[in-house]
């Protein structure tokens, strides 16, 4: 299957969670709105669950890529960390799935696949990864902080303070995800935790 095609079927997942609780999607209709047949959804998740734990690893995927992006986007690096916050907060409010990865509050509404790897016999390369581990809250810190880690160890900051620093800025904004600041006030929070001195 054209890997276009498996994005579409993620995509008419998501759609269909947003309009209905996971337990009322009907695996016929991703099919349909996708324009594929339930056989050819069957053959590349296997499985409701499948399809699941498929969605749930797009996501995670899609933010730690925002990270990425955030991580980019200055070369100050308390502004990077501040970026990242703003990331983490920002995609956490507009999308479900991220914010019960980042808090591990899974609504009765969402899918909530277990975290551990379940058995798989997909011969599907995407999938047999979306049926290993999937990451819980704190893998989420540590994936992010050693990701800034790894982009800002250019700065003179040593490793263990510049790790506690990253890590910092990340606890910060899950803070502000599972209570929101005033807007604006995941920036104020990292910005005024991290004095530049500390990051230079």
């Amino acid at each position: 299957m054209m890997p276009a095609a498996r994005e579409s079927l993620l995509d008419a997942a998501y759609t269909a969670l947003a309009r209905r609780p996971w337990s009322a999607v009907r695996m016929v209709d991703v099919a349909a709105a996708a324009g594929v047949s339930r056989q050819t959804l069957y053959n590349e998740f296997g499985s409701k669950e499948g399809l699941a734990r498929a969605l749930v690893r797009r996501e995670a995927d899609g933010y730690l890529a925002g990270v990425e992006r955030a991580l980019g986007a200055h070369s100050d690096a308390r502004e990077r960390l501040t970026a990242t916050a703003e990331w983490t907060t920002a995609v956490a409010r507009d999308n479900a799935l991220v914010r019960a990865m980042l808090t591990g509050c899974w609504s009765d509404r969402l899918p909530a696949p277990t975290l551990s790897p379940v058995p798989s016999s997909s011969s599907v390369p995407a999938q047999r990864r979306a049926d290993g581990p999937l990451p819980s809250p704190g893998d989420f810190v540590v994936l992010v902080r050693d990701r800034a880690v790894a982009v800002l160890a250019g700065g003179g900051a040593g490793a263990g303070e510049l790790a506690r620093s990253c890590e910092l800025a990340v606890r910060l904004a899950l803070s502000c995800v599972a209570a929101p600041p005033r807007e604006g006030g995941v920036a104020e929070l990292v910005r005024s935790a991290l004095p530049r001195q500390q990051l230079v």
